[in-house]
């Protein structure tokens, strides 16, 4: 499965361009920064990572404000030149700061285990 969901800032917008097909489409930047645990240890996490929006999509995103900050769905795909990834966006919440408790994966103390392990 390919699925991500990020609380990010609005970093940079480009102008809206179209395929081909006559899809709009917006490429941007976004940023995040949190705090998780990693192994029991609080690690801080910043990142920008470059996006799309493509299709019924672009609207919304058109409308955010620069630094605005929003949470992103959607998938991971390579870039166009097959450098680094591209973050393709297909879901939009503005203002929202982080995962609703019904998205997040139920805790548990339990660790995984390596495959062979028993």
């Amino acid at each position: 499965m390919n699925r991500m969901v990020l609380s990010a800032q609005l970093l940079e917008r480009g102008v809206v361009r179209y395929t081909p097909a006559g899809l709009p489409v917006i490429d941007c930047r976004l940023q995040h920064e949190s705090t998780v645990t990693e192994d029991g240890l609080p690690r801080r996490i910043s990142l920008e990572i470059k996006a799309l929006a493509i299709g019924s999509i672009a609207r919304p995103m058109s409308a955010l404000m620069l630094g605005q900050t929003a949470l992103y769905g959607g998938f991971l795909a390579s870039a166009r030149n097959g450098r680094g990834l591209l973050f393709h966006i297909i879901e939009l919440t503005p203002g929202a700061l982080a995962l609703p408790t019904s998205v997040l994966p139920p805790s548990s103390d339990s660790r995984p285990t390596a495959v062979g392990q028993t």
